[in-house]
């Protein structure tokens, strides 16, 4: 993901309509999130605080449309469910209302969590590309929230270092299964036939 702002619960949107009432950081609901403009913000809700993340950049959206490219192959070949690229409402109840992962699969199995306008409940899979200004956010927030959440695999990949992180639920914890650099293949202990070279994934 590109820039993110996570203002402290003294700070003024500056980007937000100055003729509404916007609540402290640590108490924004879903039905804030309603109100938010459609200005092309990527905004997120993580345990009441607001993430507002920038546009993103080529580097960025290479990285997403390698993986989901390579995900919707498996996954359409294999007839094992869904797969949804942001931008895309994911709320986790309780935790995260929404959040919007770059490239996320649901087994087909668990489909009945699409709802019309969002995903309602933990997707199987999720891949953030991160970026230095939201490494935090994907390493720590997010990371925390989908290991809550449920989620059974993460992936946290960074177009800088050309690193993709996998992470694996394992008795409600995620355990770090690899890390994969330069000139490595990179495995889904999900989805045993996904498997993308990490050159591949990176633009040149």
């Amino acid at each position: 993901m590109s820039a993110v702002t996570t203002p402290t619960p003294t700070t003024v949107y500056p980007t937000l309509p100055a003729d509404q009432t916007w609540p402290a950081q640590g108490q924004w609901t879903y039905e804030d999130f309603l109100r938010l403009p459609d200005d092309g913000v990527r905004y997120e809700i993580i345990d009441g605080v607001l993430y507002m993340t920038n546009a993103p950049d080529p580097e960025h959206q290479y990285a997403v449309l390698q993986i989901a490219f390579a995900l919707e192959t498996v996954v359409r070949a294999g007839h094992l469910g869904v797969v949804y690229t942001a931008p895309i409402e994911v709320r986790l109840p309780g935790i995260a209302q929404p959040v919007q992962p770059d490239v996320l699969f649901i087994a087909q199995a668990r489909r009945e969590m699409i709802k019309s306008k969002f995903i309602e409940g933990a997707p199987d899979f999720i891949v953030e590309v991160t970026s230095p200004s939201t490494a935090r956010a994907d390493r720590k927030v997010k990371l925390d929230a989908y290991e809550r959440a449920g989620v059974r695999e993460y992936w946290i990949v960074n177009p800088r270092t050309r690193f993709i992180e996998v992470y694996s639920l394992a008795r409600g914890e995620y355990a770090l299964r690899g890390e994969y650099g330069p000139g490595e293949r990179v495995t889904s202990e999900l989805l045993p036939g996904l498997e993308l070279l990490t050159d591949a994934v990176f633009a040149i």
